[in-house]
């Protein structure tokens, strides 16, 4: 082995050699980079010798870096040697079958880059040259001419990417040349490609039908939608035998021969060829076909919008239009995989071009109503996690709220286009709550949202009067009972409905004790009547404490009687002056207890009586509730930060001041914090992790500065309550101490991901802080590779993507972190992206694992984009080869890594994972 070798084999083996030995390598290397002209023939003369996969991909990467960066210093006479050796390498001398995937992806990205600088003028038959062979030669070089036309298309034609003038320049000039010269043999050699290989190399069939589908934008259409190509096509995705990747791959073609830009009539009458409809008939079929069923419709819908005026082009038009229309509507409430923003966007089109719909279209409006409602329902999964509102639910609420949002745009089209279609769909849901105790909980409060939505729509004198079904629907509402009700976002929607039709109520005074009832009884604030208000009012702001019938039952605590006060002065209606004025009624009594509880404990203690702390917490909960006089409360925590009831309600109130107060809050929080942090246990460390949730939460990078200032003392106190046996997975131990750890280890990693995700994590790396960066490291990595919880492990993996985003560059420039790149691909792609899950436990039939197994996905994906070869080489050589996994599947994984669907790359890496765990018999043998 010569020196250049072994020094290349040091550079790409950064924990082979000490970093002295490294960076003379890496010297030696640079060194021999000087001249272009005598690196070019060491370059190919060491592809052509050297078995080593490091050393031939160092010479395609110098040999790319000279053609990009030093092009102009090669002389003349090098330039036929690299042409004839690159096209040799490419087709009749390829590289070995056993090459890995990234470095044949390097050497047409090395020929991709001499064309764009030399043809046609310097080099006129690249393409001639390549496709005289291909009918001879062995797959593999049908193989890399598939590759090439890919790297030409990402690195030069396609317009899918931002494009300098001089680029878009170079662009230009290639396709021109290639339409003249060569297209029509390019496109049969796909067809050719396709059909020899559909059976025998069902890889190659799909590598052709990609870079096909590549280039039908700007080649001529006649070439691919013609009477040999769409047979074969729709033979491909008919057939019952076909594979899925085969199916998808002619999928994608027939739908670049949709998208073709062309005039409207051109496209009818293409699309009237294509017979798209076939695909109609089925209904699996349909759904593995979402992205062609969509983008055929939306095709079909332009035509219409642009020829519907003319009588018989709109007439055909509309006829394609109508008979994709009802797979539209299969497809959005049967597949979870769809992306309903642009379908939702082409309905939205679509109920624009109606002015007076015809009975067919009606009935097409009542599905999209069916179709709106099917997708605004909540998961079951999450019903338990939205009624008690943790953080799966919290999240769940805010996805669900952008999810709507276009919906509802939608829906209020529908409205204004078939008012009265819309109340009779509305009505028909809310009968059908009313009178089916198996309604459940998502449908009655979709239904319910869809009638407050309504509301959104029609004039306030509609509502007043009760327009059309509004006087039997309102009514409906005020009367109803659930037998959900007692679900909270089911209460929620339900009084925030009958909140929008009050003017229905203002108008018609009868119904005013209904509206009350759903306020004051079960459904709403849960007080029975209004006569006894008054006196527990009185009750809670007159308590004499000092004396002693006083009842020290917690049990009712007044909270449900000032929330409801809230509520009552905060109507509108009633005047400001008014609010004021009631407002010091009640915090007026309450205040001057505060003060004389405070006064006496100093002198006696508040230890010595019960009666006492149980008036605080009364009125700590009675001033939450009313949202009122934040110094009174924190007097109390400073003076008693030791009794644990005391901590719970001002823990709560707190919160309650975040929402309210705003930024106005922060200079009361430094010292609320440093009193919540005083001798707590876990569960009181969990309750002070939600409220720094809550701020970050509210406020993002305001609070870094606060952050940065607690973090070591949450940091410490934390390390020191989670000892190392409490990061274990679980010892099965069920106590009440280890459950309350549990909990709290749960917390933790939600507040490292919500600091993770509002561009805090700059606080990790304060000079005060960064001495926790290495537990925190290892703690992750650890959790992500072997908690039982899959969605904790998916919390760890996804603040490890946002850590990378944060701190790393995507070239080789200075990372924030000094060694946290090499700590990524070297630790956690493998621990994490590969060995955890070939292990027996990552059972995919389980949702929470599927669930993680995507964040696991993404992150190879945005360590692929931040890293590029780096990544690639250390993953497939030191991660997928260490597991024995068989070369075509390595290959397979690169391309799929390379792309940009990234439900394809995880679809197929869940192949490569099962068919890893089947060949080691579910033993992970590597590590």
């Amino acid at each position: 082995m010569e020196d250049l070798e072994k020094a290349i084999l040091l550079v790409y083996e950064p924990g082979a050699a000490d970093p002295g030995l490294r960076a003379q390598a890496m010297a030696f290397c640079e060194q021999a980079k000087a001249d272009p002209s005598a690196l070019l023939h060491l370059c190919l003369d060491r592809l052509h010798r050297s078995p080593l996969v490091p050393v031939q991909f160092w010479c395609l990467q110098a040999l790319y870096d000279v053609l990009v960066l030093r092009y102009s210093s090669l002389p003349p006479a090098d330039l036929p040697l690299l042409r004839s050796s690159l096209l040799s390498l490419a087709s009749d001398r390829p590289l070995p079958p056993s090459s890995p995937p990234f470095l044949r992806n390097k050497l047409v990205q090395v020929l991709a880059a001499l064309i764009r600088l030399e043809y046609p003028t310097r080099w006129p038959s690249p393409f001639l040259h390549l496709l005289a062979r291909i009918p001879s030669a062995e797959p593999l070089a049908v193989d890399m001419f598939a590759r090439l036309l890919a790297a030409l298309d990402d690195d030069l034609l396609s317009q899918d990417y931002p494009r300098s003038p001089e680029e878009a320049a170079a662009a230009s000039r290639v396709k021109d040349s290639m339409r003249h010269q060569c297209v029509p043999q390019i496109a049969r050699h796909w067809f050719d490609a396709v059909s020899l290989y559909r059976s025998s190399d069902p890889a190659l069939a799909v590598a052709a039908l990609d870079t096909m589908k590549r280039y039908v934008s700007w080649i001529d259409i006649t070439l691919v939608a013609n009477d040999a190509f769409i047979p074969l096509l729709f033979d491909l995705i008919l057939a019952p035998g076909s594979l899925e990747q085969l199916r998808s791959a002619a999928a994608g073609c027939v739908l670049a021969i949709v998208l073709k830009r062309m005039d409207p009539r051109s496209k009818l009458d293409l699309l009237r060829r294509l017979r798209v409809s076939q695909v109609f008939a089925d209904a699996d079929l349909v759904l593995k076909l979402v992205t062609l069923i969509t983008g055929y419709a939306s095709e079909a819908l332009e035509c219409y919008k642009k020829l519907g005026s003319e009588e018989i082009e709109g007439s055909f038009s509309l006829e394609l239009l109508e008979e994709a229309l009802p797979s539209v509507f299969y497809v959005m409430q049967n597949c979870e995989e769809v992306d309903s923003g642009n379908v939702v966007d082409f309905l939205s089109d679509y109920v624009s071009t109606m002015k007076s719909p015809s009975q067919q279209q009606v009935a097409y409006l009542g599905q999209i109503l069916e179709v709106i409602r099917v997708q605004i329902c909540y998961d079951p999964a999450y019903r338990s996690n939205l009624d008690i509102p943790d953080k799966i639910g919290r999240e769940e609420e805010d996805q669900m709220s952008e999810r709507r949002k276009e919906l509802f745009t939608l829906f209020r089209s529908v409205c204004r286009v078939v008012p009265d279609v819309t109340q009779l769909f509305i009505r028909n849901l809310l009968v059908n709550a009313l009178s089916s105790s198996e309604m459940n909980v998502e449908e009655v409060e979709a239904a319910l949202t869809l009638f407050y939505r309504y509301g959104e729509t029609v004039s306030e004198e509609a509502i007043r009067t009760g327009g059309g079904l509004l006087g039997e629907l309102i009514p409906m509402l005020l009367l109803a009972r659930f037998s959900c009700h007692l679900h909270r976002v089911v209460a929620l929607v339900y009084l925030e409905t009958v909140t929008r039709y009050m003017k229905f109520v203002q108008e018609n005074v009868r119904y005013i004790p209904h509206v009350l009832a759903a306020f004051l009884d079960e459904r709403g604030i849960h007080h029975p009547n209004l006569n006894s208000l008054q006196d527990m009012v009185s009750c809670f702001t007159s308590v004499d404490w000092k004396s002693k019938e006083l009842k020290c039952s917690g049990s009712e605590d007044g909270s449900q009687t000032f929330e409801a006060i809230g509520l009552l002065l905060g109507m509108e209606d009633v005047l400001p002056e008014k609010q004021s004025e009631y407002l010091a009624a009640f915090l007026n009594p309450l205040c001057q207890q505060v003060k004389a509880l405070l006064l006496d404990s100093k002198v006696q203690g508040l230890e010595e009586s019960l009666a006492k702390v149980v008036t605080l917490q009364q009125i700590i909960m009675a001033l939450n509730a009313l949202s009122k006089t934040l110094d009174v409360v924190l007097q109390i925590l400073v003076m008693f930060p030791n009794i644990k009831p005391l901590r719970n309600k001002i823990t709560s109130f707190l919160h309650r001041m975040v929402d309210i107060l705003g930024t106005s809050i922060f200079p009361c929080l430094p010292v609320a914090l440093e009193q919540l942090l005083v001798e707590n246990e876990p569960k009181d460390m969990v309750d002070f992790l939600l409220l720094i949730n809550q701020l970050i939460c509210k406020f993002d990078t305001s609070v870094r500065s606060l952050l940065e200032e607690i973090f070591p003392a949450i940091a410490s106190r934390l390390f020191v309550i989670l000892s190392s046996d409490a990061f274990s997975s679980g010892s099965g131990a069920n106590t009440e101490e280890i459950r309350e750890l549990q909990e709290l280890q749960r917390t933790l990693y939600t507040f490292l991901h919500v600091m993770a995700t509002h561009d805090l994590s700059s606080v990790f790396l304060a000079p005060n802080c960064k001495v926790y960066l290495d537990a925190i490291m290892h703690l992750l990595l650890l959790t992500s590779c072997t908690h039982k919880d899959m969605l904790l492990r998916k919390l760890c993996v996804q603040i490890f993507v946002k850590l990378i985003k944060d701190w790393c560059t995507n070239s080789n420039g200075e990372d924030k972190v000094p060694g946290f790149r090499s700590y990524i691909i070297e630790k956690f792609a493998t621990e994490c992206c590969l060995y955890s899950v070939l292990e027996k436990s990552f059972e995919f039939r389980d949702a929470n694992t599927l669930l993680l197994f995507g964040e696991i996905v993404l992150a190879q994906k945005v360590m692929y984009e931040k890293f590029g070869d780096d990544f690639v080489i250390h993953f497939l050589l030191k991660g997928l080869a260490a597991a024995h996994c068989p070369q075509d599947l390595v290959e397979q994984y690169y391309q799929k890594l390379q792309g940009n669907d990234i439900k394809t790359l995880k679809s197929f890496y869940q192949s490569l994972i099962e068919n890893l765990k089947q060949r080691q018999n579910g033993s992970l043998v590597v590590r």
